[in-house]
């Protein structure tokens, strides 16, 4: 299937481009074209629009791309994990002061990329590992009910 969204993704449009290939489409031809030139491409290729307005996964004010495609494709609706990802990308695209702390640190590598990787493929390439690493941990997260310590650190909160 082929999907189209805007040029030079960032935060939710690479997440997005992670969540369609790991849970709705495993073989997905991304398109990444001018804002412009979305719908016309998505006609001509009849691609399904992602992450921009005038598709058929439309998004409210209060959701990100990612969570719209969640909701649109009822995706995996009992993963927690995945729902504590979604919290995490929109925390990190909206970064407002209700995003949990792991949403700066995606914010952080997701923009350096965006800095490293001029194509579009490659960046989505780059930074499959990362979202799924993330979706991981959080997998990792409702197993365990209580947050990871990174192994070799000690729990001890005495000061040096």
């Amino acid at each position: 299937m082929k999907w189209v969204t805007r040029e030079r993704p960032r935060i939710d449009r690479v997440a997005c481009a992670w969540l369609i290939r790991r849970f709705i489409d495993p073989e997905p031809e991304f398109l990444f074209v001018p804002n412009d030139q979305v719908q016309s491409v998505a006609e001509r290729e009849n691609a399904t629009i992602f992450h921009v307005g005038g598709g058929k996964v439309g998004r409210t004010p209060q959701e990100t791309g990612f969570e719209a495609l969640i909701r649109y494709f009822n995706v995996a609706p009992e993963d927690a994990a995945l729902q504590r990802v979604a919290h995490i990308v929109h925390g990190a695209d909206v970064f407002g002061a209700d995003a949990p702390p792991e949403s700066a640190g995606l914010r952080a590598i997701m923009l350096g990329w965006v800095d490293v990787y001029a194509d579009d493929h490659e960046l989505i390439a780059a930074a499959a590992p990362a979202y799924e690493s993330l979706y991981q941990w959080c997998r990792r997260q409702d197993r365990a009910r209580q947050p990871e310590r990174p192994t070799g650190v000690a729990c001890d909160n005495r000061r040096s």
